[in-house]
Protein backbone atom coordinates (compact mmCIF):
# COMPACT_ATOMS: atom_id res chain seq x y z
CA UNK A 1 0.00 0.00 0.00
CA UNK A 2 1.03 3.50 -1.21
CA UNK A 3 1.90 6.18 1.37
CA UNK A 4 0.84 9.72 0.92
CA UNK A 5 2.85 12.88 0.83
CA UNK A 6 0.01 15.85 1.79
CA UNK A 7 0.92 19.17 0.88
CA UNK A 8 -0.90 21.87 2.92
CA UNK A 9 -0.07 25.34 1.46
CA UNK A 10 -2.45 28.83 0.44
CA UNK A 11 -1.91 29.92 -2.96
CA UNK A 12 -1.58 33.08 -1.31
CA UNK A 13 1.78 31.95 0.66
CA UNK A 14 4.94 33.68 -0.53
CA UNK A 15 7.03 30.99 1.40
CA UNK A 16 4.43 28.76 -0.33
CA UNK A 17 5.55 30.13 -3.83
CA UNK A 18 8.93 29.75 -3.19
CA UNK A 19 8.64 26.36 -1.69
CA UNK A 20 7.04 25.57 -5.32
CA UNK A 21 10.06 24.34 -6.97
CA UNK A 22 11.03 22.14 -4.19
CA UNK A 23 7.74 20.28 -4.29
CA UNK A 24 7.65 20.07 -7.58
CA UNK A 25 11.06 18.26 -7.65
CA UNK A 26 9.65 16.36 -3.99
CA UNK A 27 6.76 14.74 -6.23
CA UNK A 28 8.71 14.11 -9.70
CA UNK A 29 11.31 12.07 -7.76
CA UNK A 30 8.66 10.58 -5.22
CA UNK A 31 5.36 9.97 -7.77
CA UNK A 32 5.61 6.58 -7.82
CA UNK A 33 6.25 5.57 -4.22
CA UNK A 34 3.96 8.10 -2.47
CA UNK A 35 0.34 9.27 -3.58
CA UNK A 36 0.24 13.28 -3.73
CA UNK A 37 -2.62 15.22 -1.76
CA UNK A 38 -2.47 19.29 -2.47
CA UNK A 39 -4.73 20.83 0.81
CA UNK A 40 -5.86 24.38 0.77
CA UNK A 41 -5.17 26.51 3.79
CA UNK A 42 -7.55 29.08 3.73
CA UNK A 43 -4.71 31.39 4.82
CA UNK A 44 -6.77 34.88 3.99
CA UNK A 45 -10.12 34.16 4.58
CA UNK A 46 -12.88 35.88 6.95
CA UNK A 47 -11.83 39.19 8.09
CA UNK A 48 -8.66 38.93 7.17
CA UNK A 49 -9.62 39.14 3.18
CA UNK A 50 -9.27 42.91 2.08
CA UNK A 51 -7.17 45.12 0.19
CA UNK A 52 -3.54 44.29 -0.67
CA UNK A 53 -2.66 46.96 0.50
CA UNK A 54 -3.69 46.44 4.01
CA UNK A 55 -0.95 44.08 4.05
CA UNK A 56 1.52 45.83 1.40
CA UNK A 57 3.84 46.41 4.21
CA UNK A 58 4.45 42.97 5.26
CA UNK A 59 4.52 41.74 2.05
CA UNK A 60 7.13 44.47 0.50
CA UNK A 61 9.74 42.87 2.94
CA UNK A 62 9.01 39.85 3.11
CA UNK A 63 8.96 38.81 -0.67
CA UNK A 64 12.66 39.75 -1.01
CA UNK A 65 13.50 37.44 2.18
CA UNK A 66 11.80 34.87 -0.39
CA UNK A 67 13.45 35.42 -3.42
CA UNK A 68 16.92 35.46 -1.59
CA UNK A 69 16.15 31.92 0.14
CA UNK A 70 14.57 30.21 -2.57
CA UNK A 71 15.57 31.93 -5.66
CA UNK A 72 11.78 32.38 -7.28
CA UNK A 73 11.19 35.87 -8.68
CA UNK A 74 7.80 38.07 -7.52
CA UNK A 75 7.23 40.14 -10.87
CA UNK A 76 7.73 43.89 -11.44
CA UNK A 77 4.22 43.34 -12.57
CA UNK A 78 2.80 42.22 -9.20
CA UNK A 79 4.83 44.76 -7.47
CA UNK A 80 3.98 47.41 -9.31
CA UNK A 81 0.29 46.64 -10.42
CA UNK A 82 -1.04 44.61 -7.44
CA UNK A 83 1.33 45.61 -4.34
CA UNK A 84 1.99 48.86 -4.95
CA UNK A 85 -1.65 49.93 -6.39
CA UNK A 86 -3.18 48.63 -3.38
CA UNK A 87 -6.83 47.82 -4.20
CA UNK A 88 -6.65 43.90 -5.13
CA UNK A 89 -9.18 42.43 -2.74
CA UNK A 90 -6.36 39.48 -1.49
CA UNK A 91 -8.70 36.26 -0.77
CA UNK A 92 -7.56 32.53 -0.61
CA UNK A 93 -11.10 31.42 -1.15
CA UNK A 94 -11.01 31.25 -5.49
CA UNK A 95 -7.46 30.08 -5.61
CA UNK A 96 -8.40 26.97 -3.16
CA UNK A 97 -12.16 26.48 -5.23
CA UNK A 98 -10.20 26.62 -8.42
CA UNK A 99 -7.63 23.79 -7.15
CA UNK A 100 -10.95 21.75 -6.08
CA UNK A 101 -11.99 21.85 -9.51
CA UNK A 102 -8.64 21.00 -10.65
CA UNK A 103 -8.51 17.81 -8.46
CA UNK A 104 -11.80 16.55 -9.78
CA UNK A 105 -10.44 16.37 -13.22
CA UNK A 106 -6.41 15.63 -12.86
CA UNK A 107 -5.70 14.24 -9.33
CA UNK A 108 -2.88 13.34 -10.49
CA UNK A 109 -1.73 16.76 -11.40
CA UNK A 110 -2.63 18.84 -8.27
CA UNK A 111 1.43 19.42 -7.42
CA UNK A 112 1.84 21.40 -10.67
CA UNK A 113 -1.54 23.01 -10.66
CA UNK A 114 -1.43 24.25 -6.96
CA UNK A 115 2.88 25.53 -8.38
CA UNK A 116 0.74 27.12 -11.41
CA UNK A 117 -1.72 29.26 -8.82
CA UNK A 118 1.01 30.86 -7.56
CA UNK A 119 2.75 31.68 -10.59
CA UNK A 120 -0.41 33.22 -11.56
CA UNK A 121 -0.60 35.47 -8.46
CA UNK A 122 2.60 36.26 -8.23
CA UNK A 123 4.12 36.61 -11.22
CA UNK A 124 1.45 36.40 -14.19
CA UNK A 125 -0.40 39.13 -11.15
CA UNK A 126 -3.83 37.61 -11.82
CA UNK A 127 -6.04 39.09 -9.58
CA UNK A 128 -7.54 36.45 -7.12
CA UNK A 129 -11.20 37.49 -7.33
CA UNK A 130 -10.58 36.99 -11.70
CA UNK A 131 -12.56 33.78 -12.08
CA UNK A 132 -11.73 33.85 -15.67
CA UNK A 133 -8.27 34.03 -14.98
CA UNK A 134 -8.52 30.56 -13.49
CA UNK A 135 -10.34 29.29 -16.47
CA UNK A 136 -7.25 30.20 -18.60
CA UNK A 137 -5.03 28.18 -16.21
CA UNK A 138 -6.91 25.27 -16.53
CA UNK A 139 -6.86 25.53 -20.13
CA UNK A 140 -3.29 24.71 -20.32
CA UNK A 141 -3.55 21.75 -18.26
CA UNK A 142 -6.03 20.72 -21.35
CA UNK A 143 -9.38 21.31 -19.72
CA UNK A 144 -12.18 23.22 -20.88
CA UNK A 145 -12.09 27.15 -19.40
CA UNK A 146 -15.73 27.75 -19.76
CA UNK A 147 -16.55 24.39 -17.45
CA UNK A 148 -13.83 24.99 -15.16
CA UNK A 149 -15.58 28.60 -14.41
CA UNK A 150 -18.84 27.21 -14.32
CA UNK A 151 -17.69 24.34 -11.94
CA UNK A 152 -16.07 27.25 -9.54
CA UNK A 153 -19.38 28.32 -8.79
CA UNK A 154 -20.58 24.98 -7.74
CA UNK A 155 -21.75 24.98 -3.71
CA UNK A 156 -20.92 21.52 -3.50
CA UNK A 157 -17.19 22.50 -4.70
CA UNK A 158 -17.03 25.39 -2.39
CA UNK A 159 -18.03 23.35 0.39
CA UNK A 160 -15.02 20.69 -0.41
CA UNK A 161 -12.64 23.95 0.24
CA UNK A 162 -14.00 24.85 2.89
CA UNK A 163 -13.80 21.50 4.82
CA UNK A 164 -10.02 21.70 3.53
CA UNK A 165 -9.94 25.06 5.50
CA UNK A 166 -10.97 22.62 8.71
CA UNK A 167 -8.99 20.24 8.10
CA UNK A 168 -5.51 21.97 8.22
CA UNK A 169 -6.87 23.48 11.79
CA UNK A 170 -8.30 20.05 12.88
CA UNK A 171 -4.95 18.28 12.49
CA UNK A 172 -3.48 22.01 13.81
CA UNK A 173 -1.41 23.11 10.93
CA UNK A 174 -0.58 26.53 11.53
CA UNK A 175 1.82 27.86 9.31
CA UNK A 176 2.52 27.12 5.49
CA UNK A 177 3.92 25.41 3.80
CA UNK A 178 3.75 22.49 5.73
CA UNK A 179 4.64 18.71 4.33
CA UNK A 180 3.82 15.56 6.24
CA UNK A 181 3.58 11.77 5.48
CA UNK A 182 0.82 9.16 6.10
CA UNK A 183 2.85 5.80 5.46
CA UNK A 184 -0.29 3.92 5.38
CA UNK A 185 -0.93 3.71 8.91
CA UNK A 186 -3.32 6.67 9.37
CA UNK A 187 -0.85 8.75 11.68
CA UNK A 188 0.78 11.92 9.89
CA UNK A 189 4.55 13.04 10.65
CA UNK A 190 5.63 16.40 9.56
CA UNK A 191 8.91 16.43 7.28
CA UNK A 192 8.69 19.99 6.31
CA UNK A 193 7.60 23.48 8.33
CA UNK A 194 7.86 26.22 6.60
CA UNK A 195 10.45 27.16 3.52
CA UNK A 196 13.39 24.24 3.76
CA UNK A 197 15.66 23.05 0.81
CA UNK A 198 15.15 19.53 -1.05
CA UNK A 199 17.61 18.10 0.43
CA UNK A 200 16.28 18.67 4.13
CA UNK A 201 12.85 17.41 3.07
CA UNK A 202 14.50 14.08 1.78
CA UNK A 203 16.62 13.16 4.36
CA UNK A 204 13.07 14.10 6.80
CA UNK A 205 11.43 11.55 4.48
CA UNK A 206 14.02 9.00 4.76
CA UNK A 207 14.44 8.78 8.42
CA UNK A 208 11.23 7.89 8.36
Amino acid sequence: MKGTIFYFYDALCGWCYGFSPVMMELYEKYKDEYDFQVISGGMITGDRVGPIGEVAPYISEGYKQVEERSGVKFSEAFLKDILEEGSTEFTSIPTAVALSVFKQHKPQEQVAFAARLQKAIYFDAIQPMDTEAYGKLAEEFGLNGDEFIAQMQDKKIVEQSFEEFSVCQQIGVNGFPTVAVDKGEGKLYAIARGYVPLEVVEENLQNL
